[in-house]
């Protein structure tokens, strides 16, 4: 057939008559309408799904892209006839919980079409589910793998719950079907608890349900030491809407959130990841509602069983501290009585006694006595020794310095007018003075004076 094909096309080019373009066109979509008889599955990316309201046509691409450089290898143009629309969308979403939308790998069989305006496309007439549920699945175990690889996967659920979990952070769109039944039990509970609650609005369905649940998150965490736990409540809804419940990002900002988060998404049969990493995952909305005064019921009943617990031992100490009491009033008399006798014993034993301490006293003072005259005697003598033997000391310095025994020793005094001369200043030329020795004393006139300065004699 390709032998044909490419006979047909040299005869095509070789006629001296030019083709119009539609001609050509034509041509092109015979041959392949002769080249692709039948129907074929093909392996796709989805992009760009688009659904016309009026006619009911879906209109997408078809995209292969290189699974190592993420690049784009094949794109051509799709459609699904609102006939078979209308039968495979519920299908594939029923089957796979997925909405039907752009970036899903499914497996379709298709017919090839060419059209002289539009081109090549490829039109769905089925489509294998199993095929795209197998690829989440495998996204889905890879996320579970990444948040338990990088160790997030069970942080927030590691968390301590708080025992009166009263003020409460919610995260849920305005117009859930479930947040007016949430509001409802929980402010209106029997027990009359009081809950405080916050409503940090976001979208709950839709391609932009992952990045307006996260900057809830983030808002939260801005103030998050005003609140106990947060709520991320959705109620209701189609399966096939739950996949932003399946992103790594949102799973993550959940797993490492510093309070406490809890979901209520309404769907008991599907566990999305958000529930996986969630500290506590429930049914419903109002399941949410009831598990809150739950933890106040709890914590009202331990404290109520402390106080009956406090009351019981306060009684019973009571009790316990009563009956001493009465016991040692009873025996108060006796022990009174007892420890006078015990008092006038030890005085009885005491008087006796008297006698014999002060004598035994006294004879110790005496002994203490004599012992302190012979002590007083021995210092007394030892004292009049060492004066005389300084006075004796003084007597003999005072000897050696007198007059009469230094003139023994050669020296002599010179006087004048019975002064004793003590520097040659006070003497003149001419000058009678009397100079005394030992044995006697002469009178000499002064001839001449010399002065010693420096040790240098000056006339």
């Amino acid at each position: 057939m390709q032998k044909d094909m490419d006979l047909n096309l040299t005869d095509g080019s070789s006629n001296s008559t030019p083709l119009s373009l539609f001609e050509l066109c034509t041509q092109i979509r015979k041959t392949l309408k002769e080249t692709f008889p039948t129907t074929y599955w093909v392996r796709a990316e989805t992009s760009d799904v688009r659904i016309n309201a009026s006619s009911g046509h879906c209109y997408l691409e078809f995209i292969e892209k290189s699974e190592k450089s993420n690049q784009l290898l094949a794109k051509v143009r799709g459609a699904i006839w609102a006939n078979v629309f209308r039968m495979l969308k519920p299908y594939f979403e029923t089957e796979t919980g997925q909405t039907f939308a752009s970036g899903l790998k499914v497996l379709v069989q298709v017919t090839v079409e060419y059209h002289e305006v539009y081109g090549i496309s490829l039109n769905v007439i089925d489509i294998d589910p199993t095929y795209t549920l197998g690829d989440l699945v495998r996204k889905r175990q890879e996320i579970i793998k990444r948040l338990q690889d990088e160790g997030i996967f069970n942080l927030n659920k590691e968390l301590d719950f708080p025992t009166l979990p009263q003020r409460i952070a919610v995260i849920s769109s305005p117009t859930a079907a479930g947040l007016g039944d949430f509001y409802d039990q929980l402010l209106h509970n029997k027990n009359g608890y009081s809950f405080h609650i916050k409503l940090f609005p976001s979208l709950m369905q839709g391609e932009k349900t992952e990045g307006s649940i996260i900057e809830a998150l983030e808002r939260i965490y801005e103030a998050c030491d005003l609140f106990d736990a947060v709520v991320i409540i959705r109620g209701g809804g189609a399966t096939s809407e739950l996949n932003s419940f399946d992103s790594y990002q949102l799973a993550a900002h959940c797993a490492q959130f510093p309070l406490p988060i809890i979901t209520g998404i309404g769907h008991e049969r599907d566990e999305t990841i958000v529930d996986m990493v969630a500290h506590t995952r429930l049914k419903t909305p109002t399941a949410v509602a009831a598990f809150l005064i739950t933890c106040m019921e709890h914590a009202d009943k331990e404290i109520t069983t402390l106080q009956q617990s406090i009351a019981n031992m306060a009684n019973e100490l009571l009790l316990r501290q009563r009956m001493f009491l009465q016991v040692c009033c009873n025996r108060f008399p006796s022990l009174v009585t007892l420890q006078i006798e015990h008092f006038r014993s030890e005085l009885n034993s005491l008087e006796s006694k008297i006698p014999v301490l002060t004598k035994s006293l006294t004879e110790k003072q005496g002994m203490e006595l004599l012992k302190l005259k012979q002590q007083l005697t021995t210092a007394c003598e030892q004292l009049l020794h060492s004066k005389r033997q300084s006075l004796e000391m003084s007597e003999q310095y005072i000897k050696m310095a007198s007059p009469d025994y230094l003139l023994k020793k050669g020296y002599s005094l010179t006087l004048k007018n019975g002064q004793i001369i003590k520097s040659v200043a006070s003497l003149s030329p001419n000058d009678i003075v009397s100079i005394r020795m030992a044995d006697g004393s002469v009178e000499s006139e002064v001839k001449s004076i010399s002065a010693y300065t420096d040790n240098v004699i000056q006339d």
